[in-house]
């Protein structure tokens, strides 16, 4: 009986060496793969994951990355972009609270360097400069920042906390300029729409934002040492849960073919 059990017993040892052995290699197996799968995850482009980005971006870049869309979503098959646009300060408090998204570009380097710990690195993209934006052949014949000063005028300006507000306040100022405006826009679009409507006679816009009115609104230039110069930087968020493909589209407003459709809306280079 007990050579019987010694033997069974051996049987059975030997049939559960004969099953770990497929077993094993076969775990052995999926850690290569798991670590081809890893690699290749890690090296993929953006369309091979069909990422769905959410990019915050300034009000001014409306009409441009409309245009920056179809470019990048036609060349990277699978990538969906959907943009939320909105004044800096706006896009900075959503950040904060933790709106999900996966890249944001302000209108200015304040704003983004206030939002280091939720950010990745910047890049700034692209430069615009401010103009006075007056109704289609600017019946009140504005011709300068000092005319802005005539009280007859109802003159709109963004909020001074919005970054096309700071830059405002901030030539004016150089110019001891004082204004007095009508209203205070939330971003450079409202100020635009104030214009654009007849509910204001002149506004401070960027030129880029002037120049998608043209219809509705005249452009009255400012020269160069009575102007400032907006950055538009771009960064990752860190709260991404697709960092890879977000960083792959913020590499990508740096390149040629972003580059040119910046330009060819008005801004300038970085």
């Amino acid at each position: 009986m007990s050579l019987t059990m010694n033997r069974r017993r051996a049987a059975a040892a030997l049939l559960t060496a004969a099953l770990l052995v497929p077993l094993s290699a076969c775990g052995s197996d999926d850690k290569k793969d798991t670590g081809a799968d890893t690699k290749s995850s890690g090296a993929a482009t953006p369309e091979a994951k069909g990422a769905k980005l959410t990019i915050l971006a300034a009000s001014s870049l409306t009409n441009v990355f409309k245009t920056a869309k179809d470019a990048y979503e036609k060349a990277n098959p699978g990538t969906v972009l959907t943009f939320s646009f909105a004044g800096s300060q706006e896009l900075a408090a959503q950040v904060k609270q933790g709106a999900p998204a996966d890249a944001l570009v302000t209108a200015d380097t304040k704003t983004m360097d206030g939002l280091k710990g939720e950010t990745g690195a910047a890049t700034v993209i692209a430069k615009n400069r401010l103009v006075i934006a007056t109704g289609k052949g600017n019946p009140h014949k504005v011709g300068a920042l000092k005319d802005l000063a005539d009280t007859k005028l109802k003159v709109v300006l963004a909020a001074p906390e919005v970054p096309v507000g700071r830059y405002s306040k901030k030539i004016l100022d150089a110019q001891k300029i004082v204004v007095k405006p009508v209203s205070q826009e939330p971003n450079v679009r409202a100020v635009l729409s104030k214009v654009e409507l007849g509910e204001a006679d002149a506004g401070l816009v960027y030129k880029t934002d002037a120049a998608t009115a043209t219809d509705k609104v005249e452009a009255v230039d400012i020269p160069d040492a009575q102007n400032a110069v907006a950055s538009y930087p771009a960064a990752t968020l860190k709260d991404s849960k697709n960092a890879d493909a977000a960083a792959a589209f913020v590499a990508w407003l740096s390149s040629p073919e972003a580059q040119k459709i910046l330009q060819d809306a008005g801004f300038q280079k970085p």
